[in-house]
């Protein structure tokens, strides 16, 4: 398995809509691994295929607390079928936007249909952070990332403060 470098805000990629995949084989199983090999070296607990630069609809999950055995759960071409009308606020972080935490509200509990690696169709109810999760990452694959679910100003800066990191990083003669 290998760890994949994290794509970072204001990187285009992540707007991105990423596609499905078509038949679930060995390669997208080693990238399920590829995938949380990079979320637990971040470390994180969810990482979309597109956060690595792969437009695919694939994601990665494991909520498993410090301590804990791992609870890895891979969720391929996962689409939410429905939602609760009762919302719930999560203070939400992401990988490709580090260090940065803002309360998001989502709907409390939704319903995703799967594909798991076996290529079966599955669908599960999920409430709490799971569910605060699974939109968070399905999200990634629309190309919405949770800071567009904070007020614009908020959003503003923070995307103004990663534009400035990425130029403050880029070799001479490589700003545009």
């Amino acid at each position: 398995m290998t760890i994949r470098p994290i794509i970072l805000l204001p990187d285009p990629v992540l707007r991105q809509v990423s596609k499905p995949i078509e038949r679930v084989d060995e390669g997208v199983r080693k990238f399920a691994g590829d995938l949380f090999e990079t979320m637990y070296d971040a470390p994180g607990i969810g990482l979309a295929a597109i956060q690595v630069g792969a437009p695919r609809r694939m994601l990665v999950i494991d909520l498993a607390k410090e301590g804990e055995p791992k609870a890895p759960q891979v969720f391929i071409n996962p689409e939410i079928v429905s939602c609760a009308d009762e919302a719930s606020v999560y203070e939400e972080g992401c990988l490709s936007i580090p260090d940065y935490y803002a309360e998001v509200e989502r709907p409390k509990d939704v319903t995703v249909s799967y594909l798991d690696l076996e290529g079966k169709l599955q669908e599960i109810k999920a409430g709490g952070l799971l569910a605060t999760c699974l939109q968070h990452e399905i999200d990634h694959l629309n190309g919405v990332l949770f800071i567009d679910h904070i007020s614009r100003l908020k959003r503003d800066m923070v995307v103004r403060k990663f534009r400035k990191m990425a130029r403050d990083k880029a070799p001479a003669g490589m700003v545009g």
